[in-house]
């Protein structure tokens, strides 16, 4: 039997496959219990082209100590990596929710970023 994390996992595995047949840049979203992480990576999986994250400085002392895990905090970092990616001139991405289900904190961010101008 699975553990939960194994079968999150997998979940993970299939997106990536089906996101490197389409060869566009992904946006990543990683989350644990006190932080909420997001990563638009290029097309070929090379290199990170914006990122953004609750453990940044910056961010931490805008939302306060510890709260990174709520959906305010999901809402700015998806703003911020959606301003930072079409900065560097990404506009269409293709979501990568890492096997997380699509709610909360997820949702939060991947709403946000169409908001701030990313499509996907």
């Amino acid at each position: 039997m699975l553990t939960k994390k194994e079968q999150r996992l997998r979940r993970s595995r299939q997106t990536r496959i089906r996101i490197a047949t389409q060869g566009v840049a992904r946006l990543t979203v990683t989350r644990t219990n006190l932080h909420i992480y997001a990563a638009v990576i290029s097309g070929d999986g090379a290199k990170v082209i914006a990122s953004a994250s609750t453990a940044e400085a910056e961010v931490r002392t805008t939302l306060g100590a510890g709260k990174g895990g709520n959906t305010a905090a999901a809402q700015v970092i998806g703003k911020r990596v959606a301003e930072r990616a079409k900065a560097a001139g990404v506009e269409k991405v293709a979501f990568d929710r890492s096997g997380f289900a699509y709610h909360g904190r997820v949702k939060a961010l991947a709403d946000a970023a169409r908001e701030a101008g990313l499509q996907f």
